[in-house]
């Protein structure tokens, strides 16, 4: 991946960037509002994404009207998608060549997600990553999500770089403006499962890269 020299640290988001997950996440979704028997509309596993997992929650009980509490719905999706986040989920092809090839490089690396940590963990750690990583941080810890620049900027503030000298790398668009607009250098990664957006992320990002 090539990136300014005044580049020292990057964070990458985890799915749909690193990991190949997002497929993953529309079935989840797809099979928890089945559940209830409401019809999956297209553009839902795009909006939670950007969302903490307690707004993505209360988001979905909102929009669709459900008796549940947060924690229920929280535990629910949870117990979904841990044991595939631990054995089955695989980075994209390039994925570790490229985190290899920056930590050869001196660049200290961070992950800031919308997953819960026992997600991303063993996500990574199975892949045989997550030694190469400096900070991992999750919106849950911070409380806002992708909307709001806080998860960056904290993932920053453990590598010790300030936004000015770090990239973020990013497959859905909200969070590249949101990462460009707290001075970051962005990056937009491709993705099958978010081609809609494609051409507006090209458009907004300093650069735009595919690990697949």
């Amino acid at each position: 991946m090539n990136l300014p020299d005044y580049i020292r640290g990057v964070i990458f988001d985890l799915d749909g960037t690193l990991l190949d997950s997002l497929g993953v996440w529309g079935e989840i979704d797809e099979r928890f509002l089945a559940m209830r028997g409401i019809e999956f509309p297209p553009d839902y596993t795009a909006n939670v994404g950007t969302m903490e997992f307690r707004q993505a929650a209360e988001y979905t009980i909102e929009r669709f009207g459900l008796s549940d509490s947060p924690e229920q719905i929280m535990q629910e999706w949870t117990d979904m998608a841990v044991d595939a986040y631990a054995t089955e989920l695989k980075l994209k092809p390039r994925a570790k060549e490229v985190l290899t090839e920056l930590k050869a490089r001196g660049i200290k690396l961070a992950v800031a997600t919308s997953s819960i940590t026992d997600m991303c963990l063993p996500a990574l750690r199975n892949n045989g990553v997550l030694h190469l990583f400096d900070a991992v941080v999750t919106t849950r810890e911070i409380g806002k999500g992708k909307t709001f620049p806080d998860v960056y900027l904290a993932a920053a503030q453990r590598l010790g770089v300030s936004p000015s000298c770090c990239a973020v790398c990013e497959d859905l668009l909200r969070a590249v403006i949101t990462a460009k607009n707290a001075g970051f250098y962005t990056v937009g990664v491709y993705d099958k499962h978010s081609l809609s957006g494609v051409e507006e992320i090209k458009a907004v990002a300093n650069d735009f890269v595919s690990f697949d």
